[in-house]
């Protein structure tokens, strides 16, 4: 599975496990960095960076963008070995705020 693949399957994954989200996937040609997705939810919204595993290596900007939307909303960087903790991390901060 590549990372596309493993994007596909986590926007299903994030729709069905959080009724009524949306998931929009950014295009990095746009803002260099900007994490991969964005997920809304009622008057929430939560930010991934997805990895193909823990090892891949981060991308100019990645961390900064990720840093910088930490301080307000759920913003992590998601890959297989930890994927199950953030998608609870994601689905608590949602539903009940961060």
């Amino acid at each position: 599975m590549n990372e596309n693949e493993y994007q596909a399957k986590l926007i299903k994954d994030i729709e069905k496990r959080i009724p009524g989200s949306m998931v929009l996937k950014q295009d990095p040609n746009i803002v260099q960095g900007i994490p991969d997705l964005t997920i809304l939810y009622k008057d929430k919204f939560a930010i991934l960076e997805v990895k193909i595993s823990a090892k891949a290596k981060y991308q100019p900007n990645q961390e900064y963008y990720l840093k910088k939307f930490g301080k307000h909303v759920y913003s992590e960087t998601i890959y297989p070995e930890n994927e199950k903790e953030i998608l609870n991390g994601l689905e608590s901060a949602l539903r009940t705020g961060r």
